[in-house]
C-alpha cells in the first residue's frame, strides 16, 4: 500500500520553499513629486542583465508624470509622457549606471505621489528544482502550483497598484453618495416631525 503525504506536511513544505525562494536584486519606493520638479534614480546593471521598471502615480493632479530611462551612455531606452502608470523591461547592451527619472515639470500647482518597482535580473521560480528530494506526489503538484502562485502574486501585486486612484475615485464616489442620502434622510425626517405638530396643535 502507498503512502501518502498529509496535506498539512504539503502546505508546510510548499511555505518552506516560498521562504527560501530567492528574488532579482531591485528596489520598490513611494515617494512624494512636487510641482515643476523631477527626480532620478540609479543602479547598476550587468551587461546581458534584463531589468524591469514599472511605475504607477498615486495621488496628485491627472495622475500622471513623464518618464525616461537612460543606459550608461546616455542614449535613452524609454521615454513616457503623462502616464499614469506603465511597465517597461530592457535586457542591458552595455554595463554600468543605468538613470530613470521621474519628471512633474509640465505641472505648475499639481503635487504627486509615485510608486516605482525597479528590478534587476531573471526573476527565479517561486519554488525550486528540488530534484529527488521530493515524494511522487509533491513532484506531480509542485509544478502547477508553482505557475499559479507566480502568475497569482505578480497579478494581484499589479491589480492593487495600478488600480489605487480607482479606488480612491470609489472611496470618494461613496462618501458623496452616503451623504447625499444622509442629507435626504435628515430632510425627509424634519418634513415628518414638522407634519406631526401641525397635527397636534389642530387637536
Amino acid at each position: 500500500m502507498g503512502s501518502t503525504v498529509p496535506r498539512s506536511a504539503s502546505v508546510l513544505l510548499l511555505l518552506l520553499l516560498l521562504l527560501r525562494a530567492e528574488q532579482p536584486r531591485g528596489a520598490e519606493l513611494t515617494f512624494e513629486l512636487p510641482d515643476n520638479a523631477k527626480q532620478c534614480f540609479h543602479e547598476e546593471v550587468e551587461q546581458g542583465v534584463k531589468f524591469s521598471l514599472d511605475y504607477q502615480v498615486i495621488t496628485g493632479g491627472h495622475y500622471d508624470v513623464d518618464c525616461y530611462v537612460e543606459d550608461p551612455q546616455g542614449n535613452t531606452i524609454y521615454r513616457e509622457t503623462k502616464k499614469q502608470y506603465d511597465s517597461f523591461t530592457y535586457r542591458a547592451e552595455v554595463k554600468g549606471v543605468y538613470q530613470f527619472c521621474f519628471s512633474n515639470e509640465f505641472s505648475t500647482f499639481s503635487h504627486k505621489t509615485v510608486y516605482f518597482d525597479f528590478q534587476v535580473g531573471d526573476e527565479p521560480p517561486i519554488l525550486p528544482d528540488m530534484g529527488n528530494r521530493v515524494t511522487a506526489l509533491t513532484q506531480e503538484f509542485i509544478p502547477h502550483i508553482s505557475a499559479v502562485l507566480q502568475d497569482l502574486c505578480r497579478d494581484i501585486h499589479r491589480s492593487i497598484i495600478y488600480n489605487l486612484p480607482k479606488l480612491k475615485t470609489i472611496q470618494i464616489f461613496i462618501s458623496k453618495l452616503n451623504k447625499r442620502f444622509r442629507g435626504a434622510y435628515w430632510k425627509e425626517l424634519d418634513k415628518m416631525v414638522d407634519y406631526a405638530a401641525r397635527r397636534n396643535t389642530c387637536h
